[in-house]
């Protein structure tokens, strides 16, 4: 029997204390780091697990707009690869310096992303 794959978690340097109910929303503000290289994505999720701020990491790491610190602006839903989609429209705000982003990685035919949302419109 084929195990099924689960969707990508939230996560954040310090565990939520209450689980609020995310805000219904046609667009957000996000950011990502997006690798070809699963290896690579890792790495940059080891360095998100020690604090960094998300954006430097993007810096870093990222291999599409990393001098804008990973920022991809406003996106409105239908406009991104499906699993994207659905992975960034699941998470709740949060802040560079605090960031709550997915973990595992989400798979697209782009590579693997580390997605966080600034804002829900």
């Amino acid at each position: 029997m084929a195990k099924k794959k689960s969707a990508p978690q939230a996560k954040t340097a310090e565990p939520q204390k209450t689980e609020k109910k995310l805000k219904v929303s046609n667009a957000i503000s996000a950011r990502h780091i997006l690798c070809e290289k699963h290896s690579k994505i890792l790495n940059a999720i080891a360095e998100l697990k020690k604090n960094m701020r998300f954006d430097k990491v993007a810096e870093n790491y990222s291999e599409d707009k990393p001098k804008l610190g990973g920022n991809l602006g406003k996106l409105n839903r239908g406009s991104m690869a499906g699993p994207f989609q659905e992975a960034a429209f699941a998470l709740p705000e949060s802040t560079c310096d605090k960031p709550v982003y997915t973990d595992p990685p989400v798979k697209t035919k782009y590579g693997y992303h580390i997605i966080m949302v600034e804002k829900r419109y």
